[in-house]
């Protein structure tokens, strides 16, 4: 990658942004992070992430980083403590249940992955919360104790130079308080995906997640020059608030792939 930076730069680009790097099962591209602080053997060490930052700001370039602060890893230490026993301090870390009346999951929530977004930990007999695989257990940001290891990630990679972030599915960062079960969507038809069977009143875009988008704001304020951008599925009225207010600014750039979906079918590379 060092050695190739000079023809980026030499195409015009300003920036790059890496996919995850962290170590990681690799269940999902590296998208399920066992350690956020540290890079996979496979691309290296910390030290050679330093020198590509010196390298790429050398030449102008900046640096930007993929976080994934939805869910971790089911190898994160922090899950292998959470599953250990209920009474684990790291338990409240996760979004954990008890079955329904029958045994199933608690509620109908479904994963992105295809079927639902519960999976039974037997050893404790409650069921944990994955909106993607069940190798990534999804964090509870209604614990103040999650938001703040997260905000240390930022400056863990901010202090070593990375000029920004591509926040990975921000809308989804927090979940209804009382796990209510979302309404049946009409439209759904057989061959659409799982997730698309409800409407997601209570997965998505929750009021809370806002909370964490400012928290990360200030973060990103407490160095010069840096950046937040925010993977964002969501109708325009919606994406819009996580820009924010003057007074309480979120992200700086919300990814607005409705562009690419609503309205704009006849885009080509000539106009």
């Amino acid at each position: 990658m060092r050695r190739r930076l000079p023809y980026l730069k030499k195409l015009g680009f300003g920036a790059f942004w890496l996919s995850p790097f962290y170590p990681s099962p690799q269940h999902d591209f590296g998208y399920d992070v066992s350690d956020y602080c540290d890079v996979d053997p496979q691309f290296g060490t910390l030290e050679d992430f330093g020198r590509l930052v010196t390298d790429a700001h050398a030449l102008g370039l900046k640096v930007i980083v993929d976080l994934v602060p939805n869910h971790t890893s089911s190898e994160h230490p922090w899950f292998r403590e959470a599953r250990a026993s209920r009474d684990n301090p790291k338990r409240n870390w996760y979004v954990w249940a008890d079955p329904a009346k029958d045994g199933g999951p608690p509620n109908n929530w479904q994963s992105f992955f295809g079927g639902p977004a519960w999976t039974f930990h037997p050893t404790t007999g409650q069921y944990y919360l994955h909106h993607f695989l069940p190798e990534q257990p999804d964090l509870n940001y209604r614990n103040d104790d999650v938001t703040a290891a997260m905000l240390d990630v930022l400056r863990f990679w901010f202090r070593r130079g990375v000029d920004g972030f591509r926040i990975d599915v921000l809308w989804m960062l927090v979940d209804d308080v009382f796990l209510r079960k979302e309404p049946l969507n009409p439209l759904w038809r057989p061959g659409m995906k799982d997730r698309d069977r409800t409407i997601h009143a209570y997965t998505d875009d929750q009021p809370e997640t806002h909370w964490v988008a400012r928290k990360m704001r200030k973060v990103s304020e407490e160095y010069t020059d840096r950046v937040l951008i925010g993977e964002i599925y969501l109708p325009y009225e919606q994406l819009m608030a996580y820009y924010g207010t003057e007074a309480q600014p979120e992200v700086h750039m919300p990814f607005n792939f409705r562009l690419i979906s609503d309205g704009v079918p006849h885009w080509t590379a000539g106009n």
